[in-house]
């Protein structure tokens, strides 16, 4: 099998105007998901910015959990989600962040991560990076360090990996 090079992988990204909201751009990754190939291109890509000897991926609900539980099964480690509040059954650990209009929660079992793991956050986008910023400091407040932060997209003018330093951040495509 051959690999599209990440180049090409903006074009299985396609533009939503107006959605969910009017002046908004929509990134939908949905091509890039039904295409086989482009899809292993994309987990691939994200693999190259793993750094080494990581205990798990941990992915934010719910685009993250496409790629990081295909970066996980590629990789060999295991999986983390990171949900909303009420859909874990376990005891949950939960952090409430703010969004642009209003305040959201997020949620991880208390007992998938333990002080010294070292694990990699994934995404399939990094807009303004409250979301992400809050998912570091929940698993942070499980004792567990975040390597890194991956992201298929990163829409650069939001400036969301500013929220996230020193945290290093990868992300594949630029807009």
């Amino acid at each position: 099998m051959t690999t599209k090079p990440a180049l090409q992988l903006r074009d299985y990204i396609r533009n939503i105007p107006d959605f969910p909201k009017p002046g908004i751009n929509f990134k939908d990754i949905s091509p890039l998901l039904a295409d086989g190939e482009a899809f292993s291109a994309c987990t691939s890509e994200l693999a190259v910015h793993m750094p080494d000897d990581i205990d798990a991926i941990v992915g934010i609900e719910s685009r993250g959990f496409l790629f990081g539980a295909a970066l996980a099964q590629q990789t060999g480690v295991g999986f983390v989600p990171i949900r909303k509040p009420g859909k874990l059954p376990a005891d949950t650990h939960a952090i409430e962040y703010e969004l642009e209009y209003g305040t959201g929660i997020l949620e991880i079992h208390r007992d998938a991560l333990s002080q010294g793991h070292k694990v990699v956050v994934v995404d399939d986008l990094l807009a303004t990076g409250g979301t992400a910023a809050a998912t570091i400091q929940l698993i942070e407040q499980l004792g567990a360090e975040v390597a890194a932060c991956l992201f298929v997209i990163e829409l650069d003018f939001l400036a969301g990996r500013e929220k996230l330093s020193p945290t290093p951040v990868h992300s594949i495509l630029h807009y």
